[in-house]
């Protein structure tokens, strides 16, 4: 099935190696967009293992009442700093990684377009990421407010709240620099033949998340520099004592922090519609409906983000407002599921280890999104605000969706990589162990929140203790199975252990980068490759 590659952009795939930087001047100095996604993923996936440790001592704590371990002030630390390392460090940064290695070779391009910049867009993830992790140690611990950073609590913390606002602003940069090298990579270096509606849908997802990324993370940044200034320079944004307004802060947050949401996730959309068809071995079911579909998500996002705010004394009209424009977001991502389902039905389906996490993927978050359906109604959400419903829910959604399709990416695209194969039999241990954990962590949540447990409390009465038990077992069985993947599959392939990869791993993989050889070469198509009308293949 695979076509032979007798073509310009690699007159000689071992020279190219020859020309590959060694030593560490190679990850300092990198330009190349393979070696960047390389240090994104690894960096995501240390930022993973560290917000990973510190829910594992929120749910150690939790296992049964009373206070175990940890005070309650400390408690609010870890599960303010697990809400921004996972978000900020581990989830954003993978995505990023994916981009970085994908994109490029999914275009026919040769590289990124701003190669330096790229670099430098990477290297500032390590200051902010020490700068995160170490405010455990400064005077008065790690800032205490949830990761959503509310006034007044954030007017006043220690010393470390301004370094994580200053945390906040290097990954914001970060963001907004790998997005414009992504838009520009997109849009102008494509190669020929390729239209827009022939991009794979992995490069549109990254496309509108780039344009979502730009429009938001200066809201962000204003929002805490606010912050800032009401701790330092005397104004009172937030300040209730100076005529501030705290309720301010909750919507330039959320202004923010709701696109954020479809950032997490749409490139996740993207790679399950990359998996599922391979392995239904059809053509994506649709594939303009699911490019409309996601620019549709990107814009109801920015006039749904008071839906976190029906609590907050809104008036009637504006709670119908959020309520109902909060319930029309449901339906692009229903015809993204139902895209995803069509694709599958009478296919010639198997079930590897990408295609076993791309359908858990759709099982389980559109479990999250019902709940998330649920929430929108006003009247219920006033009930279940705060609770550990909304816990589970948006666990259902980054977690059983964001995380679960960065690894079946990851079992994807590694042998293109690596140039070696993972175990399968191990790829299926890590799935099956990690589905199942995952529901025994998260579904009780559910019953918890609707009985009215709230979050962030390091105690709770006994009539929640069995429900919190079964959740704290369910995580660290989900933990270790983490490290199962890391030390028994990305270990090994790194390590070159295993069977050689094919050029085309998967049977009913279509796209560019399946025409180049495994493991990739550092040089891809240096100059531009001419393509078959279905802009899948080189034609030699």
């Amino acid at each position: 099935m695979s076509a032979v590659l007798d073509h310009p952009a690699h007159p000689d795939h071992g020279d190219h190696h020859s020309h590959t930087p060694t030593g560490w001047r190679r990850w300092v100095y990198a330009t190349n967009h393979k070696d960047i996604g390389t240090m994104y993923l690894l960096f995501s996936l240390t930022m993973l293992m560290l917000g990973g440790v510190l829910a594992l001592i929120i749910r150690a704590e939790l296992f049964q009442p009373g206070l175990q371990f940890v005070n309650p002030e400390f408690f609010n630390q870890l599960t303010t700093m697990h809400g921004l390392i996972m978000v900020f460090g581990a989830i954003m940064p993978a995505f990023v990684g994916f981009g970085n290695w994908m994109i490029p070779m999914q275009i026919g391009a040769s590289d990124m377009a701003f190669a330096r910049m790229n670099n430098f867009s990477f290297w500032l993830l390590i200051p902010s990421g020490v700068l995160l992790a170490s405010s455990f140690f400064m005077p008065g611990g790690a800032p205490a407010t949830g990761w959503t950073l509310y006034a007044p609590l954030s007017l006043q913390m220690g010393p470390s709240m301004d370094s994580s606002i200053f945390a906040i602003h290097i990954l914001g940069a970060s963001s907004i620099m790998g997005s414009i090298n992504i838009i520009v990579t997109i849009l102008n270096m494509r190669a020929p033949g390729m239209t827009l509606m022939k991009m794979p849908m992995f490069c549109w997802t990254w496309l509108i998340t780039a344009y979502l990324l730009i429009a938001v993370m200066p809201v962000l940044a204003g929002a805490v520099t606010m912050t800032l200034t009401d701790r330092h320079f005397g104004t009172s944004f937030f300040n209730p004592a100076g005529g501030g307004d705290p309720v301010m802060f909750q919507h330039i947050f959320w202004f923010f922090g709701h696109p954020e949401v479809y950032i997490m996730i749409l490139p996740a959309f993207g790679i399950i519609s990359q998996i599922v068809p391979a392995f239904a071995r059809k053509k994506l079911f649709g594939y303009t409906s699911m490019v409309y579909a996601t620019s549709s998500i990107a814009v109801l996002s920015f006039i749904v983000w008071a839906h976190h705010m029906f609590t907050s004394g809104m008036p009637v009209a504006g709670q119908l407002f959020f309520m109902y424009s909060t319930m029309l977001i449901a339906v692009p991502t229903a015809v993204k599921i139902f895209n995803w389902v069509a694709t599958m039905w009478r296919g010639s389906m198997t079930f590897e280890t990408p295609m076993l996490f791309a359908v858990g993927f759709i099982f389980v978050f559109t479990l999250g999104g019902f709940t998330g359906l649920i929430l929108a109604m006003a009247p219920i959400d006033i009930q279940i605000h705060d609770t550990y419903y909304v816990v589970a829910h948006f666990h259902y959604v980054l977690v059983a969706g964001s995380l679960y399709a960065l690894f079946a990416g990851y079992y994807y695209w590694s042998p293109k990589w690596t140039g070696v194969m993972y175990k399968e039999s191990r790829g299926k241990i890590h799935f099956w162990w990690s589905l199942i954990s995952f529901n025994i962590t998260f579904f009780p949540m559910h019953f918890l929140g609707l009985a009215g447990m709230p979050r962030r409390y390091a105690d709770y009465p006994m009539q929640f203790a069995d429900f919190n038990a079964i959740s704290s077992v369910g995580a660290f069985f989900f933990g270790f199975a983490q490290v199962y993947f890391i030390f028994f599959v990305v270990v090994p392939t790194m390590r070159g252990q295993g069977d050689k990869a094919p050029q085309r791993p998967w049977e009913g993989a279509e796209g560019l980068e399946w025409e180049i050889p495994s493991p990739a070469p550092f040089h891809t198509f240096e100059t531009p490759p001419k393509l078959d009308r279905t802009a899948t293949r080189i034609i030699g």
